[in-house]
């Protein structure tokens, strides 16, 4: 009967806990309780930053005005700055407080090209061919920021010892900003990383993804008369597509977890006229980064064998490339259980039934409106088949995330229906349940330094000792131009 009453006793605690209405007596409570309050306060003031980021809208390497509105608050907040990190103009780090632990949090900003959209629950463009927040960075900037600024006030009114510092990330859809600041060595003083995203459900658990690798194959040939004088021609297409060929038998013989995908971006520009050009963009993914620069070297001596086949010459450039994810099981659980006390997120009726607008609008099954409110279950080994520029600081930092249902249950990433949820009520409060959740975990090591300890040390044993970073980019410098002409 105890252990019964025992029971029942901590599960209505952390029902209290989840609506913010109970009696904090711990100091873990007490904790809690400091971010639930200080961020309800200022859910107004973050509302409003994220809504500006949503109207700017501005792609990778681009977000002057996103970067500027972030970067504003941490001043204002005291935080030291330093802009235009590993040479690029809207990547900064910001920093406040003394000694360890060393806590970093990630915050992204940028938007996806040609999905502007009103907040509406049916489509409705803004500008024609515009960029729009479909992937929710500009919830993902602003309560990484929330986050840092309430743990800022917690070190402060408990004079405790700690640094925090806000990477601010540009381009993650296809800039890979990240990868350039572990190269540069931005997270070396790091003792744990922080983050989340914007998702149709509430979850922490760990998970991996695909690594990836992304390169220009470019063939230069000689044209001639496609008629009259084809001896005297050296088609840069033949040599591509000889390529093309080559990869695609060498799919039976590579992992079946890869990937190999691949459009032909330049081929010519008259059928009479031998092309002396050709470009295709690949790129290549698998579960293990290891792998994927096994299958690339591959893909580079079919290119190779294509261009001396075809009496052409090739060369090739590397635009991206990311590690996999590495799991981190000691954080995650820290977090999966703060994500608990936090809590989903509750409808309205109003917001119901915008919900279930969006939802008509989808053409296959969809979760339940009422999953919002859920809290997904803690589980291992979890995995998405995709990629993202974090993969690589979580194989020098030990690293966790989370996502809250900034979305409406069943809508995807990259959709106009992500953009509108994103931009009204249903996102603002997801974003407030990620900065608490973010918070709290923030706390809970400040007052535990422990936890860093053996979160690297899980690090540590996955990596094994032989391990050293070296990026998949190689040496070339961020790719800033790779948006321009799209906002």
């Amino acid at each position: 009967m105890k252990s019964i009453l025992l029971a029942c006793a901590f599960c209505c605690t952390l029902v209290a806990f989840a609506q913010t209405e109970f009696n904090p007596k711990s100091k873990s409570d007490r904790d809690k309780e400091f971010v639930i309050t200080e961020l309800n306060k200022k859910f107004p003031v973050y509302k409003k930053v994220a809504s500006d980021i949503w109207s700017y809208a501005e792609l990778g390497f681009l977000e002057t005005k996103s970067m500027s509105r972030l970067v504003g608050v941490l001043q204002s907040e005291g935080f030291t700055i330093t802009t235009g990190v590993s040479e690029m103009p809207t990547a900064f780090v910001a920093t406040y407080g003394n000694g360890g632990p060393v806590i970093g949090i990630l915050a992204e900003f940028d938007a996806l090209p040609g999905l502007s959209q009103d907040s509406i629950p049916q489509r409705q463009i803004i500008t024609e061919g515009g960029p729009g927040h479909a992937c929710g960075h500009h919830l993902f900037g602003t309560a990484s920021v929330a986050a840092a600024v309430t743990l800022k006030d917690w070190l402060i009114k408990n004079k405790k010892q700690g640094t925090i510092k806000l990477f601010g990330t540009p381009a993650e859809e296809g800039g890979s900003a990240k990868v350039y600041m572990v190269r540069d060595g931005l997270f070396n003083d790091v003792d744990v990383v922080l983050h989340w995203h914007p998702s149709s459900d509430n979850d922490a658990s760990p998970e991996s993804c695909l690594a990836i690798k992304q390169t220009m194959f470019r063939f230069y040939g000689k044209s001639a008369h496609a008629a009259a004088a084809p001896q005297a021609g050296r088609s840069a297409l033949d040599g591509l597509e000889a390529m093309n060929y080559m990869v695609n038998l060498m799919r039976e013989h590579v992992p079946q977890e890869a990937r190999i995908h691949y459009i032909i971006s330049k081929g010519g520009l008259a059928a009479n006229v031998v092309p002396d050009f050709a470009e295709a963009e690949y790129m290549v993914r698998h579960p293990d980064a290891r792998v994927v620069e096994q299958i690339w070297n591959r893909i580079v001596e079919a290119a190779e064998g294509a261009a001396k086949g075809t009496g052409t010459t090739m060369k090739y450039e590397v635009i991206s490339g990311s590690f996999n994810l590495v799991p981190n099981e000691t954080l995650s659980r820290l977090m999966y259980n703060n994500l608990k006390i936090v809590g989903g997120v509750k409808y309205t009726p109003e917001e119901t039934e915008f919900a279930r607008k969006i939802q008509s609008t989808l053409d296959f099954k969809v979760p339940p409106i009422e999953s919002a409110a859920v809290v997904q279950p803690y589980k291992t080994g979890g995995f998405f088949p995709a990629s993202t520029d974090v993969g690589d600081i979580t194989w020098v930092v030990p690293t966790a995330g989370l996502g809250t249902a900034t979305w409406v249950p069943g809508v995807p990433a990259h959709s106009w229906q992500a953009v509108a949820t994103g931009g009204m009520s249903i996102g603002y409060k997801a974003m407030n349940n990620a900065a608490k959740t973010m918070a709290m975990t923030g706390i809970d090591i400040f007052n535990n330094p422990s936890i860093a300890t053996s979160a690297k040390k899980e690090l540590a044993d996955y990596v094994g000792p032989d391990f050293k970073y070296k990026s998949m980019i190689g040496d070339r410098k961020p790719p800033l131009d790779f948006r321009k002409g799209k906002q």
